[in-house]
């Protein structure tokens, strides 16, 4: 084995060479977001080319490529082990030039230097001999005629689509550049020795490449683009005593979410949550940042670091650091973050709070945001997320809250209130006003509905009535209900004739609640008995019960709107907004919403679809299970999709093998008596013993997936397939 340094441009332009793809190797699955980066180096290259006051002419690094030679005749063949992704796609995008160019003599020199060689043994003389499935498209291409629908031609066109808007906005920029920028792509180049005793077989090689390792985290890509950068004594330096102590060290496991969530208060934009599928992406977008943002990457390095500390504060739940130097104020911010982001859990206000944090402990542009408006901002944060959470409300939140952080220093200055800015949104970000808010609590389930955040609700009731914290986080704080779960004979007397239909309706109801120290201890026990308990309580909401003779319809309704009343107080809004409609009324929200929107798994969850739009196609739906299956029928009868491309890739779009399969697959699953009747339908909606012809072709899809699942699922495929983000969106009832 023995590696070289090669430009793309070397090792495509040898013109006794042929490229042969083996069987082993994927086909083509180049995607927007990878071609899109591609053509982004080229530009990069270009422009620092044309820029005579750059000396040093940029090149880019554009991976490895593993080779194994062989001799045909006279000629020479190059198997490609690894690394034809790379070669593919600098070939689309040699045609897609070739084709983009009027001048015979340039489009000629592409053809004998790139596409062809008279020494190939290929059809037409073809110099890269494409896997079976992407071969025909390929040559199509080489050959000047018409591509069959996929991949291939996605990328095609994709490509020439930018060489053309390159054209419009740089007139500068010319054919003889693009060809520079390949010369300057470099890649090294791995050249396996063809004895077996080196144990360099090819298709060993290619799954060790493939298969081993874990993937990298974009907390790993990232710390690699800025140390590598460096001298290895600086990489060395910078490593041990700033970039480990001071940010992995800390953050841990939270560094790759710390890099999106500043980069989302930088760019002040909605950026898709970390994953294996998107860390590439993510990460181009974080290096994008930071080559046009700092001088250099020392600079970005003290920039990042200030933000550590802030971003601990939001993540650590018991954090023992001083944030404010006063001791009473540092308590209340403290457990302001901890109620926004732990006890709610609300992942969308994390890179505005980590701008506010940053006014707070710095002087940014002449300002500094006081712990007093700090204070003021969190509380009306918490306020409008305790409200939206009773109603149910989530919707929109991931994608807008951060767009927010432009107005921080508005905030810091006194120039605008938080409350105008979460009032000013539009209607699924309202900010529920009393009227709503009180509607809502006296006929919903509290005890039910709002598991997650009841506990809070209640206890911050007890503090604010009070004036004395409770540790409503302490399991041995529980939610009682007065009228029991189960009613014995005493609590049907105290309830009276109608005792079953007042147990149904306000067993759950905020007016049969309180928060007590010992709920096990008086479960069922006759109300007269829960008073004597209760008496030994330390916990304010005792009062309101103990006064009471008899636990019965009535006392429940005067309970019930005594909470409701005391949650306005504990979590109030200014008198201007307590009745008004807490939203931008002037704003037409679009009922629309597209499957890449970063928040489209909030919006469908607990919403019912009614209509698919896909371009300029409108398809009636009444459940998500329709909306995959419609989506994909509509992919399957239109002949400009690859639909056997999705087939052939469903692991990686849909994170399973056979979440489309054929009915010889699925009737040996169902004959070995596992119950899945339900779980695939065809392409009509039918299970499959309702199916009148079953032939072994026949295709079924997996629909036992949530709203959030159906949606990353289309996502992924629209993706690998080049749809524009606003080419298929749903619509809710």
């Amino acid at each position: 084995m023995k590696t070289e340094s090669h430009s793309i441009n070397d090792v495509l332009a040898k013109n006794a060479t042929s490229f042969f793809i083996p069987p082993f190797q994927r086909a083509y699955a180049w995607g927007r977001p990878e071609i899109e980066r591609y053509f982004s180096d080229l530009s990069r290259i270009i422009e620092s080319h044309i820029d005579f006051k750059q000396h040093d002419k940029l090149e880019h690094f554009f991976g490895t490529v593993v080779i194994k030679e062989e001799k045909a005749g006279f000629a020479n063949k190059s198997v490609i082990v690894d690394g034809q992704q790379r070669l593919t796609t600098t070939l689309i995008f040699l045609i897609a030039l070739r084709d983009s160019e009027i001048d015979p003599i340039k489009r000629d020199f592409i053809n004998h230097n790139y596409l062809t060689n008279n020494s190939s043994s290929f059809q037409d003389k073809i110099k890269l001999k494409q896997v079976t499935k992407d071969w025909d498209s390929y040559k199509a291409l080489v050959n000047k005629s018409q591509p069959n629908p996929g991949v291939i031609c996605n990328a095609y066109e994709l490509l020439k689509k930018f060489i053309n808007e390159k054209k419009k906005l740089n007139p500068e920029v010319e054919f003889e550049h693009y060809i520079i920028a390949i010369q300057r792509m470099n890649v090294a180049v791995i050249f396996l020795d063809e004895r077996p005793f080196k144990g360099e077989d090819p298709q060993i090689i290619f799954e060790t490449l493939n298969s081993l390792g874990k993937p990298l985290t974009l907390s790993d890509l990232v710390r690699n683009f800025v140390l590598l950068n460096m001298e290895s004594k600086s990489q060395s330096d910078i490593y041990e005593k700033i970039w480990h102590p001071k940010i992995e060290e800390i953050l841990i496991e939270n560094t790759s979410k710390f890099f999106r969530d500043y980069l989302q208060y930088k760019t002040t934009s909605s950026l898709k949550v970390v994953s294996d599928n998107n860390t590439k992406e993510l990460y181009q977008q974080f290096k994008d940042f930071v080559e046009t943002s700092f001088v250099d990457h020392n600079a970005f390095i003290n920039d990042i670091v200030r933000y550590v500390k802030c971003y601990k504060w939001i993540i650590t739940e018991i954090n023992n650091n001083a944030i404010s130097v006063n001791n009473v104020k540092d308590k209340e911010i403290r457990e302001l973050l901890r109620n926004i982001f732990h006890d709610i859990k609300a992942e969308a206000f994390k890179p505005f709070v980590l701008g506010l944090l940053q006014y707070n402990q710095y002087t940014i542009n002449g300002i500094k945001l006081s712990d007093e408006i700090l204070i003021s901002i969190l509380t009306t944060i918490r306020t409008y997320l305790i409200r939206r959470r009773v109603l149910g409300l989530t919707q929109g939140e991931n994608k807008n809250i951060v767009l927010l952080s432009k107005k921080i220093e508005g905030l810091a200055n006194g120039s605008v209130s938080m409350i105008e800015l979460l009032t000013n949104m539009f209607y699924r970000l309202r900010l529920p006003n009393n009227t709503e808010m009180k509607n809502t609590l006296i006929s919903m389930n509290f005890y039910e509905s709002l598991k997650q955040y009841s506990k809070l609700i209640l206890g911050k009731i007890e503090e604010h009535n009070s004036k004395v914290a409770v540790d409503f986080r302490n399991p041995k704080i529980t939610i009682e209900h007065i009228m029991p779960q189960k009613t014995n004979e005493t609590w049907k007397v105290e309830l009276g004739i109608n005792f079953e239909e007042i147990h149904k309706i306000y067993l759950h109801n905020i007016g049969n609640l309180i928060l007590t120290e010992f709920n096990s201890e008086i479960g069922n026990k006759s109300f007269e008995e829960k008073k004597r308990k209760l008496n030994t309580s330390s916990l304010n909401y005792r009062l309101d019960v103990i006064k009471r003779n008899i636990w019965n319809e009535q006392s429940i309704k005067e309970h019930q709107s005594n909470m409701a009343n005391w949650f306005l107080e504990t979590f109030p809004l200014p008198e201007k907004y307590q009745d008004k409609d807490n939203w931008n009324t002037q704003t037409i929200e679009n009922t629309l919403f597209s499957p890449l929107d970063t928040d489209a798994g909030d919006i469908a969850e607990g919403n019912k679809p009614i209509e698919l739009h896909i371009y300029d196609d409108i398809i009636k739906v009444n459940s998500w299970q329709d909306v995959f299956i419609k989506f994909l029928k509509y992919l399957k009868d239109k002949p400009e999709y690859d639909f056997e491309f999705i087939l052939d890739n469903q692991l990686e779009m849909f994170r399973r093998e056979e979440t489309i399969l054929k009915w010889s697959s699925l009737k040996d699953i169902v004959d070995s008596k596992v119950d899945l009747s339900s779980r695939y339908k065809t392409f009509d909606g039918k299970v499959w013993d309702k199916v009148k012809e079953l032939s072994d072709d026949l295709l079924f899809i997996h629909i036992n997936i949530s709203a959030s699942n159906c949606l990353n699922r289309i996502a992924n495929v629209m993706e690998r397939l080049f749809m524009p983000d606003n080419s298929v969106q749903v619509k809710l009832k």
